[in-house]
């Protein structure tokens, strides 16, 4: 495995992390709040940007604009069973998600849940970097390459993986900041 290929594996991990990450409330409202919201429509489940565009009103209030009148009630019923714990409220075609202030409970578990997906990005990474670790020795074992170069490609696998370990932990340490701010 090469090294660009190793480390855009990783980093795709590291977007995997962020795009998880963006789907936990904070104190104000994001859009990415409603990206993992699957609607019922047309006889399939399909993402909630795909019926309507979501919009940040105001630091408190989400608006979806939904294209097709007859899809109001399955958005509706979708966000409210997401377990994203929140109440929408239809007005014609457009619906209005305010959002509740977050209770200190609520937040710290918001924080395990984020843990949760660093710890699972970290394990992916570590998953990457063992992969890498078994080529090198395969092609060490096979001689295709010395026992120098074996070791240098071995030393910059695992900068590369300390690296992007860091960049988890970081990113997680912002959120967690986030989330706690009142």
């Amino acid at each position: 495995m090469d090294e660009n290929q190793l480390q855009g594996k990783m980093e795709k991990s590291i977007d995997s992390f962020k795009h998880d990450l963006g789907g936990l409330r904070t104190g104000r409202a994001s859009v990415d709040l409603l990206a993992p919201v699957m609607v019922e429509a047309y006889g399939q489940k399909m993402p909630l940007n795909q019926v309507g565009s979501v919009s940040v009103t105001d630091n408190r209030l989400l608006t979806v604009q939904i294209w097709d009148k007859g899809m109001v009630e399955s958005v509706d019923k979708a966000i409210r069973e997401s377990g994203l714990g929140l109440n929408p409220v239809a007005e014609g075609q457009t619906v209005r998600i305010p959002l509740p202030e977050l209770t200190e409970d609520r937040r710290k578990e918001l924080i395990k849940v984020a843990r949760k997906y660093a710890e699972t990005s970290r394990v992916s990474i570590r998953n990457l970097r063992r992969d890498a670790m078994d080529n090198i020795k395969k092609s060490q074992k096979d001689g295709d390459i010395s026992e120098d170069d074996s070791r240098r490609l071995s030393d910059r696998v695992q900068e590369m993986t300390d690296k992007f370990v860091a960049t988890v932990d970081t990113v997680l340490a912002d959120k967690e900041i986030d989330i706690m701010k009142v």
